[in-house]
């Protein structure tokens, strides 16, 4: 697989509107494929049906360039993982998931975790372990606000110990230079977009934003879709 994985230093932190991003950013650069493997409380979230909406799929863009792979684990009750398999008396696994991948050597993609990198999957494995099943780099999604220094440290830090790569960050609220700096300095990353609380939230806006302020160095490019 080439792409990238996103996950976030918490949930609600705005991963779902980064991948969106991320498709918007580099659909004209290589044919894309968006995967939520694990969607739990999907009585009130679709993320998939989501990013269709914010990246544009299905508004002239040829299935090549934009797609959604729709496979996975659906769960009722918006709680872990472990806790939404065991209240549906199920099991998930990072082997199950694993094995629903296609696809060809052009296709690059863009995986959306759920939670953070320590979220359980059972008793035994974590979103960490898919990630590293699945040998993709990593943008962590954080805060912009208070907090967020310690939380993205920590996740960078996990994901580091565990050996795998960190492709940057995106900090997404009220941009925050102060953080931002700290962030790379004690982090040893870049921070590839400052994300604005979009309002409203619509393709365009989406657009917008990616084309001009996401992954203006290239890093992304270079490391995950060339």
């Amino acid at each position: 697989m080439r792409g990238i994985f996103v996950t976030g230093t918490d949930t609600n932190v705005g991963k779902t509107v980064v991948s969106a991003a991320l498709m918007a950013r580099y659909r004209a650069e290589a044919p894309l494929r968006y995967w939520k493997p694990i969607q739990t409380g999907i009585e009130q979230d679709d993320d998939s049906a989501e990013v269709a909406r914010l990246a544009g799929v299905g508004r002239g863009l040829t299935r090549r360039q934009n797609e959604i792979f729709n496979c996975g684990v659906r769960l009722p009750h918006p709680v872990s993982p472990h806790l939404a398999a065991r209240l549906a008396g199920t099991r998930i696994t990072v082997r199950s998931l694993f094995d629903q991948l296609d696809g060809d050597e052009e296709t690059r993609w863009i995986v959306e975790g759920a939670g953070g990198v320590l979220v359980p999957i059972n008793e035994r494995e974590t979103m960490a372990d898919l990630i590293g099943a699945l040998d993709l780099p990593v943008l962590v999604a954080a805060r912009s606000t208070l907090g967020t220094i310690n939380h993205t440290l920590m996740t960078i830090e996990v994901l580091r110990r565990r050996m795998l790569r960190v492709a940057g960050v995106v900090m997404v609220g009220e941009p925050n230079d102060d953080n931002r700096l700290a962030i790379e300095k004690y982090g040893a990353v870049e921070v590839i977009g400052q994300m604005p609380r979009f309002d409203p939230l619509t393709p365009e806006s989406i657009e917008r934003w990616a084309a001009a302020e996401f992954d203006r160095s290239g890093v992304l490019f270079v490391g995950c879709f060339r």
